[in-house]
């Protein structure tokens, strides 16, 4: 397979959706799309009533269709939801989850990757966090199935990843050792088995592809580490500096703000590129390179290419709420914008790029209004109690609720629900039972103040190919 030399960030919750990755991918470059909450987005377009039947298409060509008529039993709405109607949610995950939830799961992540993988036969990706680990086994599984071409995963140190991926082109079961707060010298897997969930799949479909893995690092060592412990092959590296959206590395050393209180990084975040030269593997690099200098500068310095998220985000074909996408465009061309790093808003406690606007969770007063709730739960921290039974907290929940869970008062100060507002910024804000409408959360990278590069001449908007052909300098041919 020849290497793409752009892969388009895999962004939020169904920003990088499969119209966005489909698109990138007939341009003859990696489109990706996000795993994060797919269980979740397949409900709100069923619940929205799947105008253009885009779900139902991908549903019938699962393998199995008595899961999928239960997903349309539970989920689908014909001609759409009442708007004051609030969104069903997948059930919370747990150390066993119901074959329900792993079903809606599985097929979620096939939907999306078939979707994008459709009418064409370039290389599809799907992009997963690291700290996101409950979903994961049956997300890939559910990719797999679909023909997903690359697995790329950050947000932590993916070490079991490649061996899973080794195992579920078998249909064989995996485990996921699970991070837990308190644990001692106890270790907790979770468990995932294709042939308990699907009974007949490995003789039903054999063999299925094992896509390449290709984990976001921000450092040598990572990277050292990731070939001598990881579990199975790593075909490459995605190279993330800080600069890039959503979640950052932390810097190394003891934290240092600035005096707007963003994380300061230095010399030791930048990664050596000559010693990774030297590993002999792939890189991407990603983070501050959506020019055509950073381009060139990237294949100069030995990169196979390039990752680009923040100018795919706002371009036509992405999954952000058309309205919300434009107001900011708008801003971008009134250089009224501005992008910071949040030391401590995301849950997961890695730093996290939030874009400055009015309505948003950047606001003091939209987070002050906000009364917290913890209903999706993707990034709640497993712990062991004082009992030595396995719960689950988040230091975005309700602050009487962490506390009495054991947490520390101090780890819920700027906290914010990822879940619901990365959800809203897609189109999906959870309505209340009270009438309150989640508000969004936008992240973006360092370059959003550039994108005025694609608005020149009246434009106010611009595609995934505009994005392609500046950062190459030359015209796709592709229709």
């Amino acid at each position: 397979m020849e290497l793409p030399k752009i892969i388009q960030g895999g962004m939020g919750v169904a920003i990088s959706n499969y119209r966005l990755a489909k698109r990138v991918s007939q341009l003859e470059q990696l489109g990706v799309v996000s795993g994060t909450g797919l269980a979740m987005v397949l409900i709100g377009r069923l619940m929205e009533g799947d105008a253009d039947g885009d779900m139902r298409r991908a549903l019938s060509h699962f393998p199995f269709s008595e899961p999928v008529e239960r997903i349309m039993d539970e989920y689908f709405i014909d001609g759409g939801m009442p708007p004051d109607m609030p969104y069903k949610r997948p059930p919370m995950w747990t150390m066993r989850p119901s074959k329900e939830l792993l079903e809606l799961t599985v097929i979620a992540n096939f939907v999306e990757v078939f979707l994008a993988k459709e009418g064409h036969n370039n290389p599809v990706g799907i992009n997963l966090l690291e700290k996101v680990q409950m979903p994961n086994m049956a997300s890939l599984y559910g990719a797999m199935l679909a023909g997903v071409d690359f697995v790329i995963m950050g947000a932590g140190v993916p070490l079991q990843v490649p061996g899973i991926l080794d195992k579920l082109a078998q249909h064989e079961a995996v485990s996921y050792r699970l991070d837990v707060l308190e644990a001692g010298e106890e270790e907790y897997a979770l468990h995932f088995a294709p042939e308990q969930v699907f009974p007949g799949v490995g003789a039903l479909l054999g063999t299925i592809k094992r896509p390449n893995f290709l984990p976001i690092i921000s450092s040598v060592v990572l990277a050292q580490a990731l070939i001598k412990r990881g579990s199975g092959s790593i075909e490459g590296f995605v190279i993330e500096g800080p600069t890039a959206g959503g979640h950052n590395a932390p810097p190394r050393g003891p934290l240092q703000l600035n005096d707007a209180g963003e994380p300061i990084y230095g010399e030791k975040d930048v990664v050596d590129l000559d010693k990774m030269r030297k590993l002999g593997y792939p890189f991407w690099l990603a983070g501050g390179y959506g020019t055509p200098e950073k381009y060139r500068e990237a294949l100069a310095e030995g990169a196979a290419g390039i990752q680009v998220g923040t100018a795919f985000a706002y371009c036509d074909e992405s999954g952000m709420e058309p309205k919300l996408r434009q107001t900011i465009l708008n801003k971008v061309l009134e250089n009224q914008i501005r992008v910071r790093t949040d030391p401590v808003a995301s849950p997961t406690g890695f730093p996290f790029k939030v874009v400055l606007m009015e309505g948003t969770l950047s606001e003091s007063e939209v987070y002050a209004a906000r009364e917290r709730i913890c209903d999706i739960g993707f990034l709640r921290h497993a712990y062991r109690t004082a009992e030595g039974k396995l719960n689950f907290r988040c230091p975005a929940e309700p602050v009487d609720t962490y506390l009495k869970k054991g947490g520390h008062e101090e780890d819920t100060v700027g906290r914010t629900c990822l879940c619901n507002n990365l959800g809203a910024t897609a189109g999906f804000p959870q309505r209340r039972k009270d009438g309150y409408l989640e508000p969004v959360m936008v992240t973006s990278g360092d370059d959003l103040v550039h994108l005025g590069v694609f608005l020149k001449d009246g434009k106010t908007h611009y595609s995934a190919r505009d994005v392609i052909e500046y950062l190459t300098g030359e015209p796709v041919n592709a229709p």
